[in-house]
């Protein structure tokens, strides 16, 4: 009985050790939902392996491969800076920014979110529907001195007017990007890094590749018009979302401004055809005389056929 007695006494949890794990698990939930959905997934996976073949090395005697790995294991280190540079860089960056009470707490924070959304959002689509490329993008935490002054410094007002302004094509500053700080255009013609990914170089154009690049090495928020199609891009770090109209760009804007992932922003549908217009269009389409052989039969009557197939609540004209 005092043997178990001992047992249990050395088995107690001391707070210590509560807290301890507490912080080794959180330390190891930051790091993978840093890492999430960039290539370091594949990198952390294969040193896992490495570990995996030296712990067995280690276990059956295996002295050669275990030198080797040790050896390679110093000159891994250095590697492994260099190899995730991006998402140590991201993860200080994150450290220091100590969340975002910034936002939370300036006074007349919505308001501006909400006017930067709805302003960046509308001169986007006019920008798109004129075939004329853009590429604008909204500091947060990180701040993007450097790359603005890469550009000519404006610290304008934003304004759609601006906007447009700034990338009416043939103008000195229509093939860089326009930085906006809070409600201000901070610089434009800027020279901004590309993405580096071999899937994105094949994929897009110059313009998304630099907010892609952009985007993941800052938490900066990117929005892209295509040149070639129009269309209207949103990017926040380095994941895109392509083909948006006004309302589902200025929301996702907002929420993305109010320190939102953008795996979480619910973007609203598309506006849908009325009930009354798309039973008027399938109408229509099943009044349409059936073909045997190529050919037309015009001994089937239509109006029979198209009062059969017609949808509910709708009458053949």
């Amino acid at each position: 009985m005092d043997q178990l007695q001992d047992l249990v006494n050395s088995l107690e949890v001391q707070p210590v050790a509560l807290l301890d794990i507490g912080l080794t698990a959180l330390l190891i939930y930051g790091l993978f939902s840093l890492i999430r959905g960039t290539r370091a997934v594949s990198l952390v996976f294969g040193v896992t392996v490495l570990y995996a073949i030296y712990v067995l090395a280690q276990v059956f005697g295996l002295q050669l491969l275990s030198q080797i790995l040790q050896a390679g294991a110093v000159v891994g280190l250095l590697a492994v800076v260099v190899v995730f540079q991006p998402e140590l860089r991201r993860a200080l960056e994150r450290i220091g920014r100590f969340g975002s009470l910034g936002w939370l707490l300036a006074p007349g924070a919505r308001r501006t979110v909400e006017k930067v959304g709805a302003v960046v959002a509308k001169s986007a689509v006019s920008l798109g529907g004129q075939r004329i490329g853009a590429l604008i993008v909204i500091e947060r935490e990180t701040g993007l001195q450097d790359a603005a002054e890469t550009g000519i410094m404006l610290d304008a007002e934003l304004s759609v007017e601006l906007i447009e302004t700034i990338f009416t094509p043939h103008s000195a500053l229509h093939d860089g990007a326009a930085i906006v700080r809070h409600e201000r255009v901070v610089s434009a013609g800027v020279i901004l890094p590309l993405s580096e990914s071999g899937a994105y170089r094949e994929r897009f154009g110059t313009r998304h590749r630099a907010a892609l690049g952009i985007t993941e090495q800052t938490d900066a928020i990117a929005v892209v018009v295509s040149e070639e199609t129009g269309s209207v891009s949103l990017v926040e770090r380095g994941r895109i979302v392509r083909d948006l109209d006004e309302p589902r760009l200025g929301k996702a804007l907002v929420e993305l401004l109010e320190n939102s992932p953008l795996t979480a922003v619910r973007l609203p549908e598309r506006v849908r055809l009325p009930e009354r217009a798309s039973a008027i269009s399938r109408s229509i389409a099943s009044r349409r005389p059936r073909r045997r052989g190529g050919a037309a039969t015009p001994d089937a009557p239509a109006s029979a056929h198209s009062s059969a197939s017609a949808a509910p609540g709708t009458r053949p004209e």
